[in-house]
């Protein structure tokens, strides 16, 4: 099997795989490779596309290490009866944490308080907050994340409100989220949003400039899921303008992240990309992988592959 992307290829060559690793690779040789194999565990930031998938005839897996499939045509991969598979649950913990961590860190202004004082400033005065408790917080996108969130934002003693179209009003009462029948209501009531969805048709820009402006003056953005979920020129109007207070951001409309408007505001939080970077996830990820690997080398067969209804609001 070729492994593409920063994964443990020891762990699965002591499992017995017969394993061809390589960081990232370019187009080109990804093309150039895929031929001799027939499972493909990525982690590369090359778009798996129809070209790249009808490469190979032997292919007959791709697992994505991690839980986003917006890099792999899903459908055309479908039609060619390649398994898709990712490991959706393993970073769940993971990115649920690494999100309140970020709303703490944007209401109290936490990095640019550590900035001021590591350079020398003592600046008591300057960085005056927000709590958490008592604010209004809605979820967009009430998955395992979303609902993970829930759960450790109810210590906080906050209100919790939640949109997600897939959902049942039993499925919101199961987590102690008030349901909102739409994406505007629960913009125009919340103090803070945090954005659990994935990169779908559906989902990309999600928040515009349209739905940015029915937000409540002065909230705050929290995104730990796709950076093209947001409209990122939009988002830096209104954080420069006022209209929002704050956000805080781990996933960016291009990675890696290169300077732009969002840089010169001081109201921004970032972080690269890290929701899933904990040695815990990680290790769940690999154990996951192994898990599938064994099955698809048993049988070629793994288990479901991934449907767009699964991917709406996750």
């Amino acid at each position: 099997m070729l492994v593409v992307g920063n994964i443990n290829a020891e762990k699965l060559e002591n499992n017995g795989f017969n394993v061809a690793a390589y960081g990232d690779l370019p187009r080109d040789k990804l093309l150039q490779l895929l031929p001799a194999f027939d499972a493909l565990v990525y982690r590369g930031n090359e778009k798996l596309d129809a070209e790249i998938l009808d490469a190979s005839s032997r292919l007959r897996l791709v697992a994505r290490f991690g839980v986003g499939l917006d890099h792999i045509d899903v459908k055309h991969a479908e039609k060619r009866g390649i398994r898709v598979v990712n490991t959706p649950t393993a970073s769940t913990e993971s990115v649920a944490e690494l999100t309140i961590g970020l709303m703490l860190s944007l209401l109290r202004r936490i990095p640019q308080a550590h900035a001021s004082t590591a350079g020398g400033e003592w600046r008591k005065n300057y960085f005056t907050g927000v709590e958490l408790g008592g604010k209004t917080v809605g979820i967009v996108g009430v998955g395992r994340i979303g609902r993970a969130v829930a759960r450790r934002l109810k210590a906080f003693g906050v209100k919790i409100v939640g949109f997600d179209p897939f959902l049942h009003p039993e499925d919101f009462k199961d987590v102690g989220v008030e349901q909102k029948n739409s994406l505007e209501e629960l913009l125009g009531e919340s103090d803070i949003v945090t954005l659990h969805v994935p990169l779908t048709s559906e989902t990309n820009k999600l928040l515009d400039r349209r739905r940015i402006a029915t937000m409540r003056d002065g909230a705050f953005l929290v995104n730990t899921s796709r950076g093209k979920v947001v409209d990122s020129i939009a988002l830096a109007e209104a954080l420069e303008c006022g209209k929002l207070a704050g956000a805080a951001l781990d996933v960016f409309e291009e990675e890696p992240l290169q300077r732009g408007k969002l840089h010169e505001l001081d109201n921004v939080v970032f972080t690269p990309h890290i929701g899933a970077s904990t040695l815990e996830a990680q290790a769940r990820i690999e154990n996951e992988i192994v898990r599938v690997l064994t099955e698809f080398e048993a049988s070629h067969a793994t288990t479901k592959p991934v449907t767009q209804n699964s991917l709406a609001f996750a």
